[in-house]
């Protein structure tokens, strides 16, 4: 079973799966595709689960007994908004009633979370940073929805910036939300991945950051040899000095030497 051999693997550290997660980008091969006008914007991931619940059932039963009564972790993909969390946790909580009563060992810790990869759920109500155990910004499909502009097509992807003044804001204002409510929250994209962005990330709060393990070292690299309070104060001075990104301003003053 895949899930014991990763958590098997992973020894005393706590994993997180996410549930099926395709559509877009990802397709399977053994799955029809359905051809579909914009499929960022589609039949995938949590919609497909939810309008496929015996799918989504088997995936969280192996989760359950792959995790074999260690702690466990799982996240729901692209959720938009409220009712799609509440009804995803409905099925997880089906299937864990099942497995207690066929008496199969359950995790001993079980934590649920979702990914907010669109802006809608950055404003969902106040129960559902309460109800959630977690939260993961996915920061690449985010992006695309926050700018309209599609990741996959090369004449607009490079049009948006993460350093862009409006885009750190509105991570500011999810970050400082999940603060309010005591939610963890973490930042999962290509830009976690890169030093300069992933500085900006952790300078403004985030403390879990999911890249390549590529990139680990360079991001490493980065954070240790910077002033993050320094840093804060340069992203705010730069996002209140009317610029449209903030990146210039770093640049400046990290190759001025000050970090």
């Amino acid at each position: 079973m895949i899930p014991r051999r990763v958590m098997n693997a992973a020894g005393d550290k706590r994993v997180t799966f996410r549930t099926l997660d395709i559509g877009s980008d990802k397709v399977l091969s053994y799955m029809k595709n359905i051809k579909e006008p914009n499929p960022a914007m589609g039949w995938r991931a949590i919609r497909l689960g939810l309008e496929k619940p015996g799918v989504m059932k088997m995936q969280l039963q192996a989760l359950l007994r792959g995790a074999n009564g260690r702690p466990i972790n799982i996240m729901f993909p692209f959720i938009a908004q409220f009712d799609e969390f509440r009804d995803a946790k409905a099925i997880l909580d089906q299937v864990v009633e099942n497995e207690r009563r066929l008496g199969h060992t359950l995790p001993s810790d079980l934590k649920v979370g979702a990914m907010l990869e669109t802006p809608s759920l950055a404003f969902a109500p106040d129960q559902f940073f309460e109800m959630c155990d977690f939260i993961s910004i996915g920061g690449n499909d985010l992006k695309q929805f926050f700018y309209a502009a599609d990741r996959e097509n090369e004449r607009v992807r490079a049009r948006y910036d993460t350093l862009n003044v409006s885009f750190l804001s509105f991570i500011d204002q999810i970050t400082e939300r999940c603060n309010t409510f005591g939610t963890p929250v973490s930042f999962c994209g290509e830009d976690a991945g890169r030093p300069i962005e992933a500085l900006c990330l952790v300078a403004m709060g985030l403390r879990n950051l999911s890249m390549r393990p590529a990139s680990i070292g360079p991001v490493k690299h980065m954070l240790r040899k910077t002033n993050l309070s320094e840093a804060r104060k340069v992203i705010d001075e730069a996002r209140g000095s009317g610029a449209q990104s903030i990146r210039p301003a770093l640049m400046e003053w990290l190759n001025g030497g000050t970090g």
